[in-house]
């Protein structure tokens, strides 16, 4: 037995009593810059879910993609629109995807489906930095670990050229007797099927892992365990906490242009 109480670990809304009030004002502050600057509408599949938002920058360079968390049940990419605000700030294309939740599909299929979306985004010919949050940091570091070629042969190998994952989760084996697990039904076998940690490692790109200072033992082990793995494996990493910050207030800096998260992903899609 580890001796860890999982189900304390990796409950945030428990840990985080005032997560109402923080989630109504990611949908409040979301609103408010879909007004001043409404996003192009995309299309990655036929389902209800399968958009992306675009909020156009000046159209060079590589594309940063914003997905979003929720435990893979919960939220859609509507809620994250000012996550946009500190990159177009500077003039880089943000895309933020939304896609299908359990229990009404698995975590493969959400897989897939931000497969999918990064598929129709190289429509555009140009490179992405995939960032994400929570179930989307997992889901970025998926991206970049993917091997593209290998699914579609008019895809380029560097489609993906870095992840900046923000209290992301990739080994999803303690999830599986936690109550979060009830609408996603993993068993051992599936959940670590669906962790990016167990797969080969990237053959190229950068990952960030980061996390914020006040969250739990277990969200900084999971940073820091897929940047000290991958990094073993020859790509280059970071991990690093995000000072202040619990698992829902980690991703205001992306809303201010001049945040050190903001320059960061300005220099991987900028490099």
């Amino acid at each position: 037995m580890s001796g860890i109480d999982y189900e304390v670990e990796y409950n945030n809304r428990a840990r985080v009593p005032e997560n109402p009030a923080l989630m109504a004002g990611w949908a409040r502050d979301a609103a408010a810059y879909r007004l001043q600057r409404a996003p192009r509408s995309m299309r990655y599949g036929p389902g209800s879910r399968n958009t992306i938002d675009f909020f156009a920058g000046d159209g060079q360079g590589p594309v940063v993609v914003f997905i979003h968390g929720g435990y893979w049940q919960a939220l859609d990419g509507s809620s994250f629109s000012h996550c946009a605000r500190g990159l177009n700030s500077h003039g880089i294309d943000v895309a933020v995807p939304t896609y299908d939740l359990g229990p009404l599909v698995s975590i493969d299929t959400i897989i897939q489906q931000m497969r999918a979306a990064a598929r129709e985004l190289a429509r555009l010919g140009r490179p992405l930095v995939i960032s994400g949050h929570s179930a989307g940091g997992h889901l970025a570091a998926c991206m970049l670990a993917t091997d593209w070629p290998a699914l579609d042969t008019s895809l380029p190998t560097e489609l993906v050229i870095a992840a900046y994952a923000i209290s992301g989760l990739f080994d999803l084996v303690p999830l599986v007797e936690t109550s979060i697990n009830k609408a996603l039904g993993l068993d051992g076998e599936s959940a670590k099927a669906a962790s990016p940690l167990f797969w080969r490692p990237p053959a190229q790109g950068i990952l960030d892992a980061v996390v914020g200072e006040k969250e739990s033992a277990e969200y900084h082990r999971q940073s820091r365990t897929i940047a000290e793995s991958w990094g073993a494996a020859g790509i280059a990493t970071r991990s690093g906490t995000i000072g202040g910050a619990n698992h829902f207030t980690a991703i205001a800096p992306l809303a201010e242009g001049g945040s050190p998260m903001v320059l960061r992903l300005k220099a991987l899609a900028r490099r």
